[in-house]
């Protein structure tokens, strides 16, 4: 989780202020004591008068540049929480977003642990972003997700005197986070570790205001997100675009390259479709692409990145994967394909396969896979062709 973006200029400001503040108020009280020494020279009091008179005088001034310290340092605080707090929202990356609401409740509230959980969409299994917490601890957690949901709910943990957990979470705090109007969207946790914690109500509230401000900056994070998707997707066939192919790719090629990683990608069309759009008619041909796609995503793995690059030609990208489980896709895809007759013949697919080799980048490696693919259509359809490694 990297570190926050500081706005230019705003802290710098306040502080200048508050430092000419603090200086007008230490140089007032010196003219004060300076005035009362003038003053108590011209009277000519006995000398322990003064010197009470003196300490009196000094005991005032102490005090009023205590004071003026510690409102200083409040009004520090002030700023730096109301910097953290409107950063939330000067985002709309929604990990990004996930991520400046986590730190900003540790650093502001001094937990050893944070959590957001929020619905997702119509999967069962929520979307969750943690701080401080192991991965056993947050999957527990998970099920704590509805303590927050309606108002902020405190909870405290038990174990047996005997433990081997070593510090385990003793404590916890959940509010509901609210993108929209009142309905919550999901739940804001912080946890402690110490035996007999408990949080003040000054604390509550400070997680209520960071809830309330992440909620709007989530549901504006999403939205774009949504937005992303959509315009990544290919209307026809909802898998993943030409661009968004291109994209991916070149990622990921780094991404292997950085961290030497395997990767592999297969390029593939449907043997003889503009026979079959001959045969059936272009509306129907594209209803022939549609569910070809639907059976792509059927046979692919999670990780795989199925894109339509054009036509009725398609590409799967493959991270941490070899030509031989590329080899081992293809014939997952043609096994979909084989008890699929959307006319009088069967659908047979050809494909080249490429695996991402020290001197490829992006172009190079989709073009020795669509060579391939090429290969695999001269000689004979219905089979895949692996590209030799380049020499």
């Amino acid at each position: 989780m990297g570190g926050l973006k500081h706005v230019p200029g705003m802290l710098h400001t306040a502080d200048s202020l508050s430092w000419t503040t603090f200086g007008i108020a230490v140089g007032g009280a010196g003219l004060a004591v300076l005035v009362l020494l003038l003053v108590l020279a011209r009277r000519r009091p006995p000398s322990t008068e003064i010197e009470t008179m003196l300490r009196e005088s000094s005991t005032r001034v102490e005090a009023m540049i205590s004071d003026l310290s510690t409102q200083l340092d409040q009004a520090h605080e002030q700023n730096a929480r109301s910097q953290q707090l409107a950063e939330i929202g000067t985002t709309i990356d929604l990990d990004e977003v996930l991520a400046r609401t986590l730190e900003a409740a540790g650093a502001l509230l001094g937990v050893d642990g944070a959590m957001i959980s929020l619905e997702n969409g119509n999967e069962s299994v929520p979307l969750v972003a943690t701080v401080g917490l192991s991965d056993q601890e947050a999957s527990a957690q998970i099920a704590a997700r509805d303590w927050g949901r309606r108002r902020a709910a405190a909870v405290s943990y038990l174990y047996p005197s005997e433990t081997d957990l070593g510090e385990p979470v003793r404590g916890s705090v959940h509010v509901p986070i609210r993108a929209d109007g009142e309905e919550a969207v999901g739940t804001l946790s912080v946890f402690w570790r110490a035996a007999g914690r408990t949080p003040e109500a000054d604390q509550i509230d400070l997680l209520e205001e960071l809830a309330l401000r992440a909620g709007p900056a989530i549901g504006n994070a999403r939205r774009f997100q949504e937005a992303r998707q959509l315009a990544d997707l290919d209307a026809l066939t909802g898998l993943h675009n030409y661009r968004y192919f291109h994209e991916t790719l070149a990622r990921e090629v780094a991404r292997a390259h950085r961290y030497n990683r395997n990767l592999a990608l297969v390029v593939f069309d449907i043997d003889d479709f503009k026979a079959v759009n001959d045969r059936i008619g272009h509306l129907a041909g594209d209803s022939v692409l549609a569910e070809a796609a639907h059976r792509v995503r059927s046979v692919v793995r999670g990780a795989d990145v199925a894109c339509r690059v054009g036509g009725d030609e398609f590409a799967v990208i493959l991270p941490e994967a070899t030509t031989a489980d590329a080899d081992s896709l293809y014939r997952r895809l043609q096994a979909a394909m084989a008890n699929w007759r959307p006319d009088s013949e069967h659908l047979r697919l050809s494909a080249g396969i490429a695996e991402l080799e020290p001197e490829d980048d992006a172009v190079s490696l989709f073009k020795r896979a669509d060579e391939a693919l090429y290969r695999a259509k001269a000689g004979g359809k219905g089979q895949a062709i692996a590209a030799p490694a380049e020499l």
